[in-house]
């Protein structure tokens, strides 16, 4: 892999990571434009660059950090993700590099963007008084995401709001959920493949959570004030515009 195809992954992956638009559902259709979505390290790269933007959580919400009950309600919320996650996973992994699967899912998740503001126009509960059943049923929404293509930040980001959480917090409680969901999954796949990493490939790690990092902050800066600003329906037209492009690519050049 490039070094330009390097930096070019990482910058997707920070742009996208927090935004509901599915980062992995970008990062498989990249690769395969780029002729490398079968290449073991990228599809490596792709999830251990995801530490990146677990350290742009950490900047962007230390202060929730000093809350004891954050932990509880992250750990509610991420238990459903992790257990269907470990049972499903072989299944799953079959997935990945599918774009077809990528661009309907895309486009599924759109139509549900585009209504998301209008159904939940009421939310207007905190973090703080969120109970813990409902922070589980927000996590078991997200591991819809386990699907490429449906968004992690989508799904929770409809989860918190239907469990009652006014924008900005469902913003911030998608964000921090993030911690233990990338956090696993870049553990996972770091253990599971370091015993083959080369130098270069420990450099090009280095250089992709870095960059990931440094846009996955601006990211979330900007999904919070685009979502105040205009809703969610920018975000629904966008992924329903790519998933009707994938299809026709797929239809007219696989």
């Amino acid at each position: 892999m490039s070094w330009w195809e390097v930096l070019l992954l990482a910058l997707v992956e920070g742009v996208t990571e927090f935004l509901p638009i599915s980062s992995t559902g970008h990062l498989i259709l990249l690769s395969t434009w780029l002729g490398r979505a079968h290449e073991a390290f990228v599809q490596d790269y792709e999830i251990i660059i995801q530490g990146g933007a677990i350290l742009a959580v950490v900047v962007y919400s230390h202060r929730r950090l000093w809350q004891p009950r954050m932990y509880g309600l992250v750990a509610a919320a991420f238990l459903p993700t992790a257990t269907i996650g470990f049972f499903a996973k072989d299944f799953l992994e079959t997935l990945l590099s599918s774009p077809l699967v990528v661009a309907i899912n895309l486009i599924l998740g759109g139509l549900v963007l585009l209504s998301m503001d209008r159904w939940f126009k009421s939310a207007s509960g905190g973090i703080e008084a969120l109970p813990v059943w409902r922070a589980g049923v927000i996590g078991l929404v997200q591991s819809l995401s386990l699907f490429p293509g449906v968004s992690r930040a989508a799904a929770a980001l409809f989860g918190a709001r239907w469990m009652g959480l006014r924008k900005e917090d469902a913003a911030e409680f998608s964000f921090l959920l993030a911690v233990p969901t990338l956090g696993a999954a870049s553990a996972y796949k770091l253990y599971k493949s370091s015993a083959t990493f080369e130098g270069a490939h420990l450099l090009a790690l280095g250089v992709g959570i870095g960059v990931s990092f440094l846009v996955a902050l601006l990211s979330m800066r900007f999904l919070v004030g685009l979502w105040q600003r205009y809703g969610m329906q920018p975000f629904g037209v966008y992924r329903i515009v790519l998933g009707a492009i994938v299809l026709l690519w797929l239809s007219f050049f696989s």
